[in-house]
């Protein structure tokens, strides 16, 4: 009986220390067959890496597997669908993710559980692919809505954030681009409203940088060149004074204008940090989680805590929260060649930017409910602690209980996970620029500056339409 006991201890610890093992393992760890293939710009085994790939396949994770398939179809050339999948991770987004039974899983368990909602620049980028597929497809009308859902998306995310609170309200790139749409359907008012709009986002930002980029000498032009097209002379002449440049009318060119997009190396991956805190009193009775330094100190929320009084008698934590690593893309800058002119791309978007301050942003928020969570969990494990001591046969202690309560304890500790999830594919920067074509036939040469001295070189045959065309091409490595 007690070498059962014993093979029963050490089983239980083995598979224990294999869980725990497991739950270690990070998002991008689980998915790293299909980031592979990404990286190494095998776009088609990239895809059905996605199909095969068991956690996707998972219905909490259902919106990573269509941005997924929508950014790996579109890099295939297989716009239509790319559209299909970005159009039903819209549809869910619309339809909103989670729910009270949402909720209650990321509470009894972690973060990693629930149904995955997407990261606010995330859903914006949803925008730029499904945009850049219906101009592909000639679809004008249909990039149009999305240019206007834009909007919608800018409100929405304006609503959930004091715009004073400098926190990720506005995606600059995305009202650029909404700009670029309407000027390639030759709407130049709305063009106008969505570049001063984007404009502004600088302006309005502390020492005119958005989330690590400047505002491009090209959106600068293109502000005053649709004012004077519009006729806005007051707005021209202000914008003037704000950029320090007096505009000078350049004809337009005859084949029509390229708006070339570098996509540039890949987004951060997440991995999991751990934090260890105490629960302290103030001098107010209230209380707040603090870690050992005292620099981090979080307030406990009280609507996770039911009245427990035992809560009160924690006296330390471990918790879980994401962080990003970021990725050194293989290049580390580009240039265009058009017709033996050199011109070199400005930076448009810097997710990873994005990406670790809007994490840094809600830190305080999210810890305190995973923080008052752990709290509670560990304050039943003492209810159950407790009742155990002399309640069991003969005044002994109750097995059952004393069971349960360690029970609660491995379990918390194998539970606790923080969510790594996030959309992998994105590219870690956005460039662009400006190219004036000539009528007919035009070679565009995209020069790729390698990291380590190993330089590429692209050619790329434009032709020359009068009209506004897009290209977007992705280094992702």
């Amino acid at each position: 009986m007690i070498n059962i006991s014993k093979n029963t201890f050490r089983a239980s610890i083995l598979l224990g220390l294999m869980l725990f093992l497991f739950s270690c393992a990070s998002y991008n760890d689980m998915i790293g067959g299909y980031y592979k293939q990404i990286a190494a710009g095998n776009y088609k085994e990239a895809e059905k890496e996605l199909d095969k790939n068991k956690l996707l396949q998972k219905p909490r994770n259902r919106l990573l597997f269509l941005m997924e398939k929508g950014k790996s179809s579109h890099l295939n050339g297989d716009y239509e669908a790319s559209n299909r999948y970005f159009n039903e991770a819209d549809q869910l987004l619309e339809n909103g993710l989670g729910g009270v039974m949402d909720a209650a899983v990321g509470t009894l368990v972690n973060p990693m559980t629930q149904r995955y909602k997407g990261e606010d620049f995330e859903k914006f980028m949803i925008h730029y692919y499904k945009a850049l597929n219906y101009l592909y497809l000639n679809q004008t009308e249909d990039a149009i809505v999305e240019a206007r859902r834009i909007t919608l998306q800018s409100q929405e995310q304006g609503d959930k954030f004091n715009e004073k609170t400098n926190r990720y309200s506005k995606d600059a790139f995305s009202l650029m681009l909404q700009g670029l749409i309407y000027e390639h359907d030759n709407d130049v008012n709305n063009a106008f409203i969505a570049y001063r709009n984007a404009a502004e986002v600088y302006l309005n930002s502390k020492d005119q940088l958005y989330y690590g980029t400047s505002m491009p000498g090209t959106l600068k032009e293109d502000v005053m060149r649709t004012a004077d097209l519009n006729g806005f002379t007051a707005e021209l002449n202000r914008f003037e004074g704000i950029f320090n440049v007096k505009y000078e009318r350049k004809p337009k060119p005859e084949g029509g204008t390229l708006v070339f997009f570098w996509e540039n190396g890949l987004a951060p991956v997440k991995q999991q940090e751990e934090f260890f805190f105490s629960l302290v009193k103030g001098n107010h009775g209230d209380l707040f989680f603090t870690n050992v330094g005292g620099t981090i100190i979080i307030p406990f929320n009280h609507d996770y805590s039911n009245g427990n009084s035992n809560i009160s008698n924690i006296e330390s934590l471990r918790a879980t929260y994401p962080k990003y690593i970021a990725q050194k893309p293989y290049f580390s800058a580009a240039t265009i060649d058009y017709g033996g002119t050199l011109v070199t791309f400005e930076k448009a978007e810097d997710i990873n930017e994005l990406a670790f301050k809007t994490l840094d942003q809600r830190f305080v928020a999210e810890m305190s409910k995973v923080l008052t969570r752990l709290a509670v969990k560990k304050g039943a494990e003492y209810v159950l602690r407790e009742s155990a001591k002399g309640t069991g046969k003969n005044g002994k202690d109750n097995g059952l209980l004393e069971g349960l309560g360690l029970g609660m304890q491995l379990y918390g500790l194998l539970s606790e996970k923080a969510d790594t999830r996030n959309w992998q594919s994105l590219p870690a920067t956005i460039s662009y620029v400006r190219i004036p074509l000539k009528k007919g036939q035009n070679t565009i040469t995209l020069n790729l500056k390698g990291a380590n001295g190993n330089d590429e070189v692209k050619t790329i045959e434009i032709t020359g339409t009068g009209k506004m065309q897009f290209y977007n091409y992705a280094s992702l490595r």
